[in-house]
């Protein structure tokens, strides 16, 4: 096998377009592991299982990693609520729907909830992130209204988030019934 020759450029594998999206979807892997404050470029690599260059090349910054985390967890949710959404009868009692989907957020999606939080507050402190935080809150508006109306699906868009934050926080949690009964509210409005 003949030597290369000094200074020669060696060739490239082929060229893999899924590295992009698997280094984002490391990205949400390590917040999951360990936080906010865990996430390295290294520590994606890792997880990516690519060349600590890939993740520096298509995020320079770890603002970049987090807002491509965002997107994709904004992306998932969004998508898979859509999913949900036309999984639901038309005449489905939607505030008992509601209440059963936050419970399956709080309890066998206990993990990706927490993830899906820790990069939406992450906008608190990063301006960057900002704009992808309120994107995502405005899919979420979008989606509600289109069971209720405009104003009820901001209102449930609302109360959907902050529901699945406190419960997430809560011991104990709160019960169905009682998730329920504010869905029930904000859909109907106060009782007669």
């Amino acid at each position: 096998m003949a030597k290369s020759e000094p200074g020669a450029t060696r060739r490239r594998g082929p060229n893999d377009p899924e590295r992009r999206a698997r280094i984002a979807r490391a990205a949400i892997e390590v917040v999951a592991q360990r936080g906010i404050d865990g996430l390295t470029h290294r520590a994606v690599a890792a997880q990516a299982d690519v060349p600590l260059g890939s993740t520096t090349y298509h995020f320079a910054t770890l603002d970049d990693l987090l807002e491509v985390a965002l997107h994709e967890a904004a992306e998932r949710n969004v998508h898979a609520l859509k999913e949900w959404e036309a999984a639901l009868p038309p005449d489905a009692d939607f505030a008992a729907a509601l209440a059963e989907l936050v419970m399956g957020y709080i309890n066998e999606q206990y993990r990706d909830t927490v993830v899906e939080y820790d990069l939406y507050v992450a906008a608190l402190h990063r301006p960057a992130l900002r704009k992808a935080s309120a994107a995502w809150d405005e899919a979420l508006i979008e989606f509600f209204g289109l069971r209720t109306d405009p104003l009820t699906g901001r209102l449930l868009a609302g109360l959907f988030c902050g529901l699945l934050m406190q419960a997430a926080l809560a011991d104990p949690r709160p019960t169905r019934a009682e998730i329920e009964t504010l869905f029930r509210r904000a859909i109907d409005g106060p009782a007669a």
